[in-house]
């Protein structure tokens, strides 16, 4: 299984929101990943329209959580920012196109294992995946703010 760039980034952002107080930057999260700043920004865009982070504009404004670290369920930001139906084209009723179909066991087997993984992630919040946040923090640079 491999989860999009978009699903990689954007559960980092909110890890590193998680690990730090204060509101940071679309720059100075990308500068702490060393990841584009063009593609994070619209991360960040994703994680604003589905609720998950809240911004401010203008100088001093940027990113924070939402809600708090406990209550952002892992599989269920996986779910809301990963195209799932394209895990497999038969997946996807609007693209199935395999002749295969009905005959086949590979959509039920694969959709099990999905399911699993799926639940699997059900059981962590972003807070697990930080369980030291002033070092996740310090390990990333993101306790120095750097001026633009």
């Amino acid at each position: 299984m491999h989860l999009s760039l978009q699903t990689d980034y954007g559960l980092r952002v909110l890890m590193l929101l998680a690990s730090t107080a204060r509101q940071m930057s679309v720059d100075e999260i990308a500068r702490s990943y060393g990841i584009s700043r063009n593609h994070l920004a619209k991360v960040a865009q994703r994680l604003q329209s589905s609720g998950y982070v809240e911004t401010s504009r203008g100088r001093g404004g940027g990113l924070r959580l939402a809600f708090s670290a406990r209550e952002l369920n892992v599989g269920t930001i996986v779910r809301d920012l990963e195209n799932l139906e394209a895990f497999v084209e038969c997946m996807s009723p609007q693209r199935n196109m395999c002749p295969a179909i009905g005959v086949c066991g590979l959509q039920n087997a694969l959709g099990l294992a999905l399911g699993d993984f799926l639940k699997r992630l059900d059981s962590y919040t972003i807070a697990d995946l930080v369980p030291d946040p002033a070092w996740f923090s310090q390990q990333l640079g993101a306790n120095i703010v750097t001026p633009d």
